[in-house]
């Protein structure tokens, strides 16, 4: 499941944004990861299971970033 728009989150403490920020990055290597699944199997259900969590996780890290302001 992805993040499908971007939040407020203007009033984060120093903190929660950090935490934002990890997970932002940690979403980024799962969509990577995900990717090379997909390429690395033959079996057509989990090359699309694997493409279909990529691009998940690459939308909710673009949209954390958007909604951090860049």
């Amino acid at each position: 499941m992805a993040l499908k728009n971007t939040i407020n989150l203007s009033n984060l403490t120093q903190q929660e944004l950090n935490s934002v920020k990890e997970i932002t990055s940690a979403h980024i290597t799962m969509s990577k990861k995900f990717e090379q699944y997909a390429n690395q199997v033959q079996d057509q259900q989990l090359k699309q299971m694997f493409k279909k969590a990529s691009t998940d996780a690459e939308t909710t890290a673009t949209n954390l970033i958007n909604s951090l302001g860049g």
